[in-house]
């Protein structure tokens, strides 16, 4: 679904991405691990075209991304799910959800008001519909975002480190929609710091450090048996916080 093949990217002279190869499966749910800096965000936001990149390639189902324009028919099979939310403030929950396809892709109103209650009501929320994002706890407001991203019908799921704004306590809410998608056979690349969530969620866990990736391996594989020094220094300077949470 998703084939990477030499990424490159720098902010002048840093760069911050070193020739990156990395395939990703149709239907295949992949966590992307690693400490701040190391890269994570900056790919993903490479392979939706949030980041111009300077060498290399980058494919969706076969279609080029970039560096510096995406073609339509692949930035559609492309959703994606922000730390930060980024919704429209004036907007009700289901209008949120439904701006995308009555806007782009051109669905009639009504339709595009049942598909986002349908949404709504596949992440908990069907009864906070009318609702503005402010009267939303932060955690409603990232199920809305899954909703709004789903509502485009991705092929692929991007998450930037989705439960990262949010209260301890709204973290799990979160995770168990993401989690409850994993079974759907949508690909999903999931930069995340939820190391029992990579563990139990994904396929394939990849470590990066440093813009490069370091490991990827199944979860046991990686959390149990890391063949690199630099994966098991970081897994055994985060392993009281990650036995606590496992």
């Amino acid at each position: 679904m998703i084939e990477i093949e030499g990424l490159r990217k720098a902010y002048g002279a840093f760069e911050v991405l070193h020739n990156i190869d990395l395939r990703v499966r149709k239907g295949e749910v992949v966590c992307i691990i690693g400490p701040s800096g190391s890269g994570k965000s900056t790919l993903i936001r490479c392979i939706n075209l949030l980041e111009r990149y300077q060498g290399g390639q980058i494919r969706v189902e076969g279609l080029p991304v970039g560096p510096d324009k995406i073609a339509p028919e692949t930035h559609s099979k492309l959703g994606m799910v922000f730390q930060s939310f980024n919704l429209f403030p004036h907007l009700t929950a289901l209008q949120n959800v439904a701006l995308g396809p009555t806007r782009v892709r051109r669905k009639p109103k009504a339709e595009a008001h049942e598909m986002a209650r349908a949404l709504l009501k596949r992440v908990g929320l069907e009864a906070h519909a009318s609702k503005y994002p402010l009267q939303l706890s932060g955690g409603q407001q990232q199920r809305v975002a899954i909703a709004r991203a789903l509502a485009m019908e991705p092929q692929v799921l991007l998450f930037d480190e989705p439960t990262s704004a949010l209260d301890p306590e709204m973290v799990g809410e979160v995770l168990s929609v993401i989690q409850a998608l994993a079974h759907t056979g949508v690909t999903m690349v999931i930069v995340t710091h939820e190391m029992s969530f990579a563990r139990s969620v994904s396929d394939r866990v990849i470590f990066m450090d440093g813009g490069m990736v370091v490991e990827q391996a199944s979860p046991d594989e990686l959390f149990l048996k890391p063949k690199m020094q630099r994966t098991k220094d970081f897994l055994n300077a985060i392993r009281p916080s990650h036995a606590a949470s496992a």
